[in-house]
């Protein structure tokens, strides 16, 4: 499929903020759906079957979250949302309910289109993580469970360091929730203990960032999780 082809659903309530969007997406050569509300949003969702769904949280009629959950029980779709709500809570709802990626407004347009991006690049990889990871000076083989650097000197990660590194992988670019990564990578039983993601979150920068205190790679979305920045 090409990016010409590619069609994105906007769930906007105000018109000037889909008349930016619209420009925005066609002047990358996207087709663009537009909806004024949660309910409009689904039926053109369903209709459309769009590559992905940009979803303001703040509709008219019905919360967006109502919007990503009528998607979700249907469609992997990718789901950006864009909306006015900076809270930790609400960034963490909306991703736990199904949504990709959170982008606050008001929002820088270069930013916004590489977001996009990144998630329609995963939802073409299918969920499938890269098998080789270039964080730094670092190689890491995934699947096979190695990190080395361009010396061939081998670096000793933790098996739930390599996990942790496979579901952040699995999501390159976008926000992981602390939820998400300790549920995935510790089982349920740790599921509200985020000192184990902070300790071990910490134990990886000092191993891959070259400078840990300022990370490049493993980035702290504030209250809300970890994103893995696209490897260079």
């Amino acid at each position: 499929m090409t990016v010409a082809s590619r069609v994105i659903l906007v769930v906007e309530d105000e018109p000037q903020i889909r008349r930016v969007l619209r420009t925005l997406l066609e002047l990358e050569q996207f087709r663009v759906i537009e909806a004024e509300n949660a309910a409009r949003g689904l039926i053109e969702a369903a209709t459309h079957k769009p590559d992905l769904a940009i979803i303001d949280l703040g509709l008219p009629d019905r919360d967006g979250l109502a919007v990503i959950k009528g998607i979700r029980a249907w469609s992997p779709m990718p789901i950006i949302v864009l909306s006015a709500r900076s809270d930790e809570l609400g960034k963490v709802t909306a991703l736990e309910a199904g949504a990709d990626d959170y982008v606050t407004k008001p929002f820088g347009p270069r930013e916004f289109i590489a977001r996009m991006q990144v998630a329609l690049r995963r939802a073409a990889r299918a969920g499938v993580p890269e098998a080789m990871l270039h964080i730094g000076a670092w190689r890491i083989d995934l699947q096979a469970r190695l990190a080395r650097n361009a010396s061939g000197e081998l670096l000793h990660l933790t098996p739930i360091e390599f996990r942790l590194l496979e579901v952040l992988a699995q999501h390159v670019g976008l926000v992981v929730t602390h939820r998400t990564l300790l549920l995935q990578v510790w089982g349920p039983g740790r599921a509200e203990q985020t000192q184990y993601l902070r300790v071990y979150m910490k134990q990886l920068r000092a191993k891959l960032e070259p400078d840990p205190s300022r990370p490049r790679w493993l980035l702290t979305e504030t209250g809300v999780g970890y994103r893995l920045a696209q490897p260079e």
